[in-house]
């Protein structure tokens, strides 16, 4: 059985060196179910907002960018997993340093610019329903909309070089700049996490005090003539909270104190990769345009 720093070389992300055959087999299973879904839901929201122009609005612009980032991880990344869970702990494919960086830099980057389209999306909804329509139409005029979902790609590409000292977090020999990574991961998702809850709390403040406005703006998460869900948002924070902040918290712990289980290390991670099959039904379950626009598509 390999030991621990053998483990933080070879094995995959989120597949521990102690489990048995079982367990690595039902989590092979279990990437493969969630990149098959993640990678059908991302394309078919993609593919609903370039045909049907009632869905080409801003706040869908900055969904499909998240979606696009979503892929890299569902449609790249997961099924990588899922293979290489069945491999044997020592096979050479995962020994190789460029294949991890591969990996790694797929997840990073993916998973980066996901969390910044959350924050773009929340943002836009705020302004939308905090602020007077010119000001709306000044700041998501369309060169402004390119250039934010340029930049939070351009921004995803900074701290993929940091990503392979990731790998090492369930090593007992991990050492200080994997810590620093993590650390620097936690607080940037936790400041994310913070400025997200900060617009979706003030949309729903919002809203209480002044539904008139939102029916007239025909805001798209509106049932036909009914203002704003507080229950649509409060469930959407509540998943983007548990998806996220596991991994915020066994990071600041590994770092202050000691280090989590691997198991809880592991879970972590996969709840947070697991937000990018979740996603596009997050962003289009309320949505009648959706429903309609696929119902429309589906057999």
């Amino acid at each position: 059985m390999p030991n621990a720093s053998s483990w933080s070389a070879s094995s995959p992300l989120l597949l521990l060196w102690e489990d048995s055959s079982g367990t690595r087999i039902f989590l092979s299973l279990l990437y493969a179910v969630l990149a098959i879904s993640g990678t059908l839901s991302n394309v078919m929201v993609i593919y609903l907002v370039f045909s049907f122009k009632k869905l080409q609005t801003t706040s869908n612009a900055f969904i499909v960018n998240g979606c696009a980032a979503d892929l890299s991880v569902c449609a790249l990344w997961m099924p990588q997993e899922a293979v290489l869970g069945l491999l044997p702990p020592n096979s050479s494919s995962l020994r190789s340093a460029e294949y991890r960086l591969l990996r790694g830099g797929l997840l990073g980057l993916g998973l980066t610019v996901s969390l910044a389209s959350h924050l773009l999306v929340a943002f836009n909804r705020y302004v939308l329903i905090t602020k007077l329509p010119s000001v709306y139409q000044a700041l998501y005029q369309r060169r402004h909309t390119g250039c934010m979902i340029g930049l939070s790609w351009a921004l995803a590409l900074l701290p993929v070089p940091l990503l392979p000292g990731l790998w090492t977090l369930g090593s007992a020999q991990s050492d200080g700049s994997s810590r620093y990574t993590a650390l620097l991961l936690a607080l940037a998702v936790l400041g994310q996490t913070a400025l997200l809850l900060h617009c979706y709390l003030g949309i729903v403040r919002r809203v209480r005090g002044s539904a008139k406005r939102v029916s007239v703006l025909n805001f798209h998460l509106l049932h036909p003539q009914r203002r704003l869900s507080s229950v649509s948002v409060l469930l959407l924070c509540c998943v983007f909270l548990l998806g996220t902040q596991p991994l915020v918290w066994v990071s600041l712990l590994g770092f202050f104190l000691r280090p989590a289980p691997p198991a809880l290390q592991a879970a972590s991670w996969l709840l947070l990769c697991s937000l990018s099959a979740l996603n596009p039904l997050l962003y289009t379950w309320r949505s009648e345009e959706f429903r309609r626009a696929a119902r429309s598509v589906l057999p």
